[in-house]
């Protein structure tokens, strides 16, 4: 059956575009896999799909089998080494993490994909229903911008497809519909739009899980300190006023932009900086062939993102516990 094996479907929506949904899908995936839970991301941005380039797997192609489509492992589920850091001696397992996007059936990654609303139905459709994602305890799904005629179509077959009821998942094989996470920048222009974005959850009858407020401020790479460049508390201040849990804010942290665009080096015009420096050039740096998810737990970010997991988390185990 459609979905089958995957347990909570969270959504990731933003009334306006640009405020980072799918770093925030991909952070929130990758802090979730290190607390042990198998996750997949499922890229629904049909005309403009990040998820391959951000987990740097954009030459990566899907296969096909019996059961369906196989998403593009990001990495698999492993039990690592004890964390010296911690006071705990016990192992901390790592879940897998999977992706699916329509950026992987493309001939070419610059191919445009201009199609009418029918179309994207259906290729909405064939995801949730031909993708076999095993056992997965976490389904996130990145979405476009605003609420068109993709977003409807998620919610029509999602409502159809899983439950909202924590009690009915437990006895069924349904998964469970656990909720959205809104996204949204602090500006009023951002928030504005994504008020919208809430009403379309309660229209359509999916729970809110909270609001992340992204890019709020800069986090310095060197010393980790928040300066707040142009506004920050808006997503807050929204949450607030519509009553729906605020999770957190996310400063713009430029080492995880370096941990999916890589490190650009910049050319000096000073022709004699080299002499300056005693004539010694810089050896090129080697590249980190280590997983995302370990590059990942080194970023200002991550801690943040841990937070969110837990409460998701939580938040699922409360009201399955309730049941």
């Amino acid at each position: 059956m459609p979905l089958d094996g995957v347990k909570n479907i969270v959504l990731v929506l933003s009334g306006k575009g640009g405020v980072g949904k799918s770093s925030v899908t991909l952070q929130l995936a990758l802090a979730l896999s290190l607390q042990g839970k198998s996750v997949g991301i499922l890229d629904i941005d049909l005309t403009g799909p990040s998820i391959p380039r951000l987990v740097g797997l954009e030459d990566a192609k899907i296969t096909q089998s019996p059961s369906g489509w196989l998403p593009v492992p990001v990495h698999d589920a492993v039990t690592t080494q004890p964390d010296t850091t911690s006071s705990s001696s016990s192992p901390q397992p790592r879940g897998s993490l999977r992706c699916m996007s329509l950026g992987f059936l493309l001939r070419d990654r610059g191919d445009a994909v201009i199609w009418r609303g029918p179309k994207k139905t259906a290729m909405i459709r064939q995801f949730l229903s031909d993708v076999s994602w095993g056992e997965t305890d976490y389904l996130l799904i990145d979405t476009p911008p605003g609420t068109s005629d993709e977003h409807i179509a998620l919610a029509e077959q999602l409502l159809t497809l899983s439950t909202t009821d924590a009690a009915v998942a437990a006895q069924s094989n349904l998964p469970r519909l656990t909720g959205a996470v809104l996204v949204t920048t602090p500006q009023a222009v951002a928030t504005s739009d994504v008020r919208k974005e809430a009403n379309f959850c309660v229209k359509t009858s999916i729970p809110i899980l909270g609001v992340i407020e992204n890019m709020s401020g800069y986090a310095c790479p060197c010393c980790g300190e928040v300066s707040n460049l142009f506004s920050s508390g808006g997503g807050e201040v929204m949450a607030q006023q519509l009553n729906i849990p605020f999770l957190g804010r996310v400063p713009v942290d430029v080492k995880f932009g370096e941990l999916v665009e890589g490190k650009v080096e910049i050319e000096s015009d000073d022709e004699d900086e080299g002499e300056e420096m005693g004539g010694q050039d810089e050896a090129p740096a080697e590249p980190d062939t280590r997983p995302l998810v370990e590059r990942y737990q080194e970023g200002w970010s991550y801690p943040r993102f841990e937070e969110f997991a837990k409460t998701i988390i939580g938040g699922v185990q409360a009201t399955a516990g309730a049941s």
